[in-house]
């Protein structure tokens, strides 16, 4: 009697992860290093993030769809504060996986309100701790990631540092066991759902995070007016900031515009890199009076997409 040896093909996934946190904990840039690509703009500053990003990676064993969210916060005082809030609390409930990503040596209160907010969703949830590489004495991670791993009933804790893309494969690893069976949903080379036009006024606002004061970038947005493709191939953008007065409106275009001028070659640099063609950047400066706290502004300038 010959027997006949059975074989099954591995299962394929594909499902949502959020990845979740307070602000500054560096979910955009784990975002980035877990894709391969600057998709998700970074800084220093917190909320930088301010709108739902989707990544695409795709492997032979499944694809995984990480959606960035802006970071959950207490202060709600301001219209787009809670709009932000909002898209962060949002994704919960269109994903199969939470992440939620804390800072190494440091638990807030609002780390405890992404936490509250995981549970109540009764999605489950690994924990990543990041910015490992930031702590001097690494004998006190042992006892932070003992106390954090009590907080919340984890599928797993994980170390990582995302600027180092130390730790990603067991990240990654640990995602796609948890993901539903199903075949992918985007083509293997994509990796966002977002246009070319919503990258580029990223792009814009970045370098307003980064080049900026500390208050100022946060009474700014970027709007897209203009995006066209050229007979020779060049990519002619056309982008206006807002801002909600006119005191900052000269702030961000500098003594002889010189500000403006920095602002608009790092980012068209920054597209250059990422749309993998020449660009042609203008920028203009606007005042919008009180965009932040205007329901009907936000709708406009692509909050709540």
């Amino acid at each position: 009697m010959s027997s006949v040896e059975s074989t099954t093909a591995p299962v394929h996934r594909c499902g949502r992860v959020a990845l979740l946190g307070r602000p500054n904990v560096g979910k955009s840039t784990l975002l980035n290093a877990l894709i391969g690509a600057h998709l998700s703009i970074v800084s220093r500053k917190p909320q930088t993030t301010r709108h739902r990003i989707l990544g695409i990676v795709t492997r032979p064993q499944g694809q995984i769809l990480y959606v960035d969210t802006p970071g959950l916060h207490r202060d709600g005082k301001r219209a787009i504060n809670r709009q932000l809030n909002r898209a962060a609390r949002q994704s919960l409930s269109e994903v199969d996986l939470a992440v939620q990503v804390v800072e190494a040596g440091r638990w807030t209160d609002e780390d405890a309100l992404v936490r509250d907010a995981i549970a109540a969703s009764g999605k489950p949830a690994l924990l990543v701790v990041n910015k490992v590489d930031a702590v001097k004495d690494k004998a006190s991670l042992l006892p932070f990631v003992d106390a954090v791993g009590r907080e919340h009933a984890w599928s797993a804790v994980l170390l990582v540092s995302a600027r180092r893309r130390d730790g990603l494969q067991a990240v990654e690893r640990e995602i796609l066991a948890r993901l539903p069976p199903g075949e992918a949903i985007y083509a293997a080379d994509e990796l966002t759902d977002r246009s070319e036009r919503f990258l580029a006024a990223e792009l814009v606002r970045e370098q307003l995070m980064r080049q900026l004061g500390a208050e100022l970038p946060y009474a700014t947005t970027v709007e897209i007016e203009e995006f066209q493709e050229r007979p020779d191939g060049v990519a002619e953008i056309g982008a206006v900031i807002w801002v909600e007065r006119s005191g900052q409106k000269a702030i961000v275009i500098g003594a002889r515009g010189e500000r403006l001028k920095e602002i608009g070659t790092a980012a068209r640099l920054g597209m250059e890199r990422l749309l993998e063609r020449r660009v042609f950047l203008r920028l203009w400066v606007r005042v919008r009076e009180n965009w932040s706290d205007d329901e009907a502004a936000l709708r406009r300038f692509g909050y709540g997409d």
